[in-house]
């Protein structure tokens, strides 16, 4: 369950920060956008490392399938764009794939 939660909340705070670029190159956000986004990044890069993985490459790799996960969530909750059958497939099917990375037997 802590990998979970650390995998979600990296998620967000990833998305979150990089989302604050996005809002200043691309939407004409104000530049003190960044000063939010550079703290979610830390943030991110800080609850990778409560993951329960031996290896950070792996970690990582699992990781890869949640963020393309809460991405999708991204898109609907906050750009206001519903996902379509093949966005929430290929979600699914990433979260299968970081389930096993993260969850195999070792």
């Amino acid at each position: 369950m802590p990998t979970i939660a650390a995998y979600f909340g990296a998620a967000l705070f990833e998305i979150a920060g990089c989302f604050a670029f996005w809002g200043w190159m691309r939407l004409g956000k104000p530049i003190w956008w960044l000063l939010p986004g550079i703290a979610c990044l830390a943030l991110f890069a800080w609850l990778l490392t409560l993951v329960e993985s031996d290896a950070a490459g792996r970690a990582f790799a699992a990781y890869g399938g949640v963020y393309i996960a809460a991405s999708l969530a991204w898109l609907w909750a906050v750009e206001g764009i519903r996902p379509d059958r093949w966005d929430v497939t290929g979600g699914l099917i990433c979260l299968v794939g970081a389930a096993i990375i993260i969850a195999a037997p070792r």
